[in-house]
């Protein structure tokens, strides 16, 4: 077990109160936790081609997980947004001082999922967007829930969209999700991508991630997908 793991899943254990070696339970509260929520009451307009997209909610294996199991996204990929080049790699992110929020670039197809089709999950299944700087086991800046935008539409559609779940009182208190100008996006390291999928049995995943997989299933049947998006084979296609 390597660090990455070693560290998540001593994480998951304290968050269940586990005790006992090998044996885990899922807690009562956590962000895997959906929430019904409505639609946005606009959307973007499809357009031609593919389109990117980058958020923060959280640690970016369930959150990737989530949309690789999304109809319509070609590809999701793990990283960092938030901070310079120089510092994203996982270890010096996880100091919570390099501005950095580990996030997931998704590429998706606007005529198959919409915007704010995206932005629905983001907000009922894929984290708990009441949460600014935790989201479950995990606390820091690094883990804050934020919506990185590239142009002035979809920064519009994201606040109208916090605008009007805040007003719906769908949440136990308002939403802790912050916006912020995407001025890069940098991919992590090889052994994040596809962790979810690769690492089914980790603790870790099977008490915060699996469950956000199941929510998305049950509560967006029409848009869920059963074969993930992997990226090692987005890039065995190019």
């Amino acid at each position: 077990m390597d660090r990455t793991q070693f560290r998540r899943t001593a994480l998951a254990f304290a968050a269940a109160g586990v005790l006992a070696l090998g044996w885990f339970a899922a807690p009562s509260r956590a962000a895997e936790d959906a929430f019904i929520i409505p639609p946005p009451a606009s959307d973007v307009a499809p357009a031609e081609g593919l389109k990117t997209f980058v958020l923060a909610g959280g640690c970016f294996w369930g959150v990737q997980g989530v949309y690789q199991h999304t109809r319509g996204v070609t590809k999701a990929v793990s990283g960092y947004a938030g901070g310079k080049a120089d510092t994203a790699q996982y270890e010096i992110v996880g100091s919570g001082r390099t501005g950095h929020a580990e996030a997931v670039q998704i590429t998706y197809d606007p005529k198959q999922v919409t915007l704010g089709k995206l932005l629905q999950i983001y907000f009922s299944v894929a984290h708990d967007p009441t949460q600014l700087n935790r989201q479950g086991p995990d606390s820091g800046t690094q883990y804050r829930s934020t919506v990185f935008t590239s142009d002035p539409a979809e920064r519009k559609l994201v606040e109208a969209y916090i605008a009007q779940l805040n007003a719906a009182k769908v949440y136990p208190k308002k939403i802790a999700t912050t916006l912020e100008p995407l001025n890069g996006f940098y991919p992590a390291e090889e052994y994040h991508q596809d962790y979810l999928t690769l690492h089914p049995s980790q603790p870790y995943i099977v008490i915060n991630d699996l469950p956000k997989i199941e929510n998305l299933k049950k509560i967006f049947a029409d848009n869920y997908r059963d074969k993930p998006a992997l990226v090692r084979d987005a890039r065995a296609s190019n």
